[in-house]
Parts: C-alpha cells; structure tokens; sequence
C-alpha cells in the first residue's frame, strides 16, 4: 500500500528548498515562505519547527522603524550560522591556506592587494551594466538598486533601497542615504580570517556608486547580513569619513 504522505527524502528537499530562500530573502514571515513555494501553513510551519530545532534556522522579532500599528509584533526566520555553514562555501579551506601562505611570505599588504585584484574583476563588470543602463552619477537610488541586483546576479542575495530614518518623521529630516543588504556572502568564512576582502569590496562599492559608503554589519564578523550604508551626495568631510572608501576614523563604532 502506497503512503499516502510526504516521503522523508522529499521532506528533506523541501527543507532546504525553505532554508535556501530565508538565506537568499533574509529575515521573512513564514506567510512569506509558504507564499513562495506553495505550501500550506501547516506544512511550511513543520518545516520551520523541524529546521529550528536542528539550529539551522532561528525566530525572531521583526524590527519596526517608526509608529507601528495594533497587533503582535511580525516572527520572522533567520539563518542561523550553523546554518549558514552548512551551505557548502566552495575551496574556503583552500582559499585560506592560500591567503595564510601570501600573508606569511609576502606580508599583509599583499593579502590587500590581492583583495583589490580579486575584487577589480567583479567592478569591472558592474561598471559595463551601469554604463549599458545608462545610469546618471546624480541618480544614487538607481545606482544602488542596479548594484544590488548585479550583486544578487553573482549570488549575494542582496537588497538595496532607502536607509531607514530613525527617529520621528518631519520636514527638517534630511534623507538618510541609502544602503545595500547581502544576504549571503561566499566568502564569509575566508574574510573572517582576512577582512582585507571586505575593505577592497567596500572600496570598490564607493567607486562604483561615486559616493561615500561605510560597512555596518558583516556576515563574517558574525552579522546575520552584510550592511553597506551609502551617504547621499550632501556628504560632507567632517563626519570623520576618508573619501568613499567605506574606512573610518578611530572615533567611530562598529562595521569593519
């Protein structure tokens, strides 16, 4: 007699099908994931429990910017970095073995100058798709959108729009820029131990973008995304940034 359930191997694959697009979309509602991959609220739920309890996934409360409205605060699902590990990061180990070696013989300078090669190739490209997208230098949201769907294209996950303002909304807020959310980084694992990555992407997001940008969160210090903040053109020199290349001075917290 055939079953009439859902085989275990199947379940399975359905498991990852919904690990795999909370790792791609980010913090999401299981309303969200069910919508998706066309399962019903009982099922997606099961896979969640099953995927929480594994550590693969956790819950968490949504963050609210602003006035929010009646009802209970949004749940929403995150990778874990258990599981974030268990989506196979391609010749990491090799990858660090490598850098390790460059590092010890050559110096760390050299890790940062292989970065900015590595990361010359991946500007290279995005410039061609501003350039074929004829985006103006003025027009900084649709530079950022642009980037972030380039970035999404190379397997990123990311998301670009407005900064969130925090605070209360009135006509004397001055626009908050914009900023870029990777969700996933291939790297994470090898730019933990070498953040030169990071730096020489984050430069090279500025140049692209032809505005002042700062790292906020990474994955590889243990953030549950990459944050990329992108100041709008009425950035001025004494916030204490050096040029568009997302460093900072020692007066300033977090990020890299």
């Amino acid at each position: 007699m055939k079953s009439s359930g859902t085989s275990e191997p199947a379940a399975r694959g359905t498991r990852g099908q919904v690990a795999r697009l909370i790792l791609e979309l980010g913090p999401c509602t299981a309303a969200t994931l069910g919508g998706r991959l066309s399962l019903t609220p009982a099922a997606i739920r099961r896979h969640l429990d099953t995927l929480i309890a594994d550590g693969m996934i956790e819950m968490r409360t949504a963050r609210s910017y602003g006035n929010r409205g009646r009802g209970r605060p949004a749940k929403v699902f995150v990778v874990t970095d258990a599981g974030r590990s268990a989506f196979e990061h391609a010749y990491d180990d090799l990858a660090t073995s490598a850098l390790r070696f460059i590092e010890q013989t050559y110096g760390r300078q050299a890790v940062a100058d292989f970065a900015r090669r590595q990361v010359s190739e991946l500007e290279r490209r995005y410039a061609t798709v501003f350039a074929k997208a004829a985006l103006a230098k003025e027009d900084l949201a649709a530079r950022v959108t642009a980037l972030a769907d380039a970035l999404s294209a190379d397997g990123y996950a990311a998301a670009g729009g407005p900064a969130p303002t925090i605070g209360p909304i009135n006509s004397s807020v001055q626009p908050n820029g914009q900023q870029i959310c990777q969700h996933h980084c291939p790297v994470a694992h090898v730019a933990a131990e070498f953040p030169q990555l990071c730096e020489a992407e984050t430069e090279a997001f500025g140049r692209l973008l032809g505005a002042p940008v700062r790292r906020l969160a990474t994955i590889a210090h243990g953030d549950g995304i990459c944050t990329t903040h992108v100041t709008s053109t009425g950035f001025k020199d004494s916030t204490g940034f050096k040029d568009s290349t997302g460093f900072k001075d020692s007066t300033e917290s977090g990020g890299l």
